[in-house]
C-alpha cells in the first residue's frame, strides 16, 4: 500500500462530529422557516454527484486528449489541476495515479477520509466508513467486487492512502469507441468513482 503519515488531521478526522452539527443547524433553521430541507437536500447532492466531480473529469478529459497536459499531470498534479481553475483547500497537495493494461489504482484514507473535494466534490458517505477503510488495504479486490468491479487476475491493484498532506486522483483508462468525441463529451463519461478507483468508465452507449 502506498501512502503517508497523517500527521495533523484535525480538520479531517471529525467527520462524524461535523455531519452531527450540520444536522442539528439544518434542524434549526428549517424549524424556523430560514431553509427547505428538500431544496437543500437537492442542493447538496446536486453539489456531491454533478458540480464537484464535474471538475475531476474535465481534469481526466483533458489528460486523454492531451499528451502534454497528460505527462504534466502526472509529474505535477497540483500544478496542472490548478491551471484549469480547481484547487484550494482540500487539494492543495495533488498526485495523479493513472490506471493501465496492468495496473488498476485504488485510493483510500485508513486513518480519517481526506479526500480533493476540490476536485471531487462531496465525499461518497462510504468513503468515510470505516468498513471501506479497512477492507480497502486488506481485500481491495473484494471491494471492488462489492462495487460490481472484477477485474483479470493478472491484473496488479495499487492502494494509495490520501493523507492531510497528499490527495490522490485516479486516471482511469480512456474507453474504447471514443475516438472520436471532443473533450466536454469525453468529460461527461467520467464517474466520480472512477476518479476514486471502485468503477471503471464505461463507453458510450453507442460506440459500436
Amino acid at each position: 500500500m502506498s501512502g503517508h503519515d497523517h500527521g495533523d488531521h484535525e480538520d479531517h478526522s471529525e467527520l462524524g462530529e461535523l455531519d452531527v452539527r450540520v444536522r442539528a443547524l439544518e434542524t434549526i433553521l428549517a424549524a424556523k422557516g430560514y431553509v427547505d430541507p428538500a431544496a437543500l437536500d437537492i442542493l447538496i447532492d446536486t453539489y456531491q454527484t454533478k458540480i464537484g466531480p464535474r471538475n475531476g473529469a474535465r481534469v481526466v478529459a483533458r489528460a486523454w486528449v492531451d499528451p502534454k497536459f497528460r505527462a504534466w499531470l502526472l509529474e505535477d498534479a497540483t500544478a496542472a489541476i490548478g491551471s484549469l481553475g480547481y484547487g484550494g483547500r482540500q487539494g492543495e497537495h495533488m498526485v495523479a495515479v493513472e490506471n493501465t493494461a496492468d495496473v488498476h489504482n485504488l485510493v483510500v484514507c485508513t486513518l480519517c477520509s481526506c479526500y480533493p473535494w476540490s476536485v471531487l466534490g462531496l465525499p461518497p458517505a462510504w468513503y468515510k466508513s470505516t468498513a471501506y477503510r479497512a477492507r480497502a488495504v486488506r481485500d481491495p479486490r473484494g471491494v471492488l467486487a462489492d462495487f460490481g468491479l472484477v477485474l483479470p487476475a493478472q491484473t496488479e491493484v495499487r492502494v494509495w492512502d490520501s493523507t492531510a498532506e497528499i490527495r490522490y486522483l485516479v486516471i482511469p483508462r480512456r474507453p474504447a469507441g471514443t475516438e472520436a468525441l471532443d473533450e466536454a463529451a469525453l468529460a461527461a463519461l467520467v464517474s466520480r468513482d472512477a476518479m476514486i478507483g471502485t468503477a471503471v468508465v464505461a463507453p458510450p452507449a453507442d460506440a459500436g
